[in-house]
């Protein structure tokens, strides 16, 4: 379960940056950030180039999919990823979900969450159960 939980944060933040790079059209702007057009804009008036940039390459979804790869790479090794990712992820998707009121994406973040929470559960008691017993 930890295992197909990496793959699906990976899937999330791999998807939502492509997605956002070809279906949203940012990477029309690539010109422009390759260009240092950036570099004199502020956050009070973004243009449109700097908003395609946040939303594609400098949003969440590349350190979202290195997350996942990490998870994936600690659940084939059987190391137990740290229950506060299940907290943080959770705590930071329902934020998200709160504030853009959009449940209808939410397949992918909950299934992951879900995942992890159970694979942690699972592998602490397998854990429990491999501890010999006080003699």
């Amino acid at each position: 379960m930890i295992t197909w939980a990496g793959w699906l944060i990976t899937a999330f933040g791999t998807l939502h940056t492509l997605g956002a790079l070809t279906v949203e059209k940012a990477a029309t702007h690539a010109d422009v950030w390759f260009a240092r057009g950036l570099w004199d804009e502020g956050f009070q008036s973004m243009s449109p180039a700097m908003s395609a940039y946040w939303f594609s390459v400098d949003s969440f979804g590349i350190p979202l999919a290195l997350l996942g790869l990490v998870v994936v790479w600690m659940g084939r090794r059987g190391i137990v990823p740290p229950t506060f990712l299940v907290w943080g992820l959770g705590a930071w998707w329902a934020l998200d979900a709160y504030i853009l009121s959009v449940y209808w994406n939410a397949i992918i973040p909950v299934l992951a969450i879900l995942f992890l929470a159970l694979g942690i559960r699972r592998a602490r008691s397998q854990r429990r159960a491999d501890e010999p017993a006080p003699a």
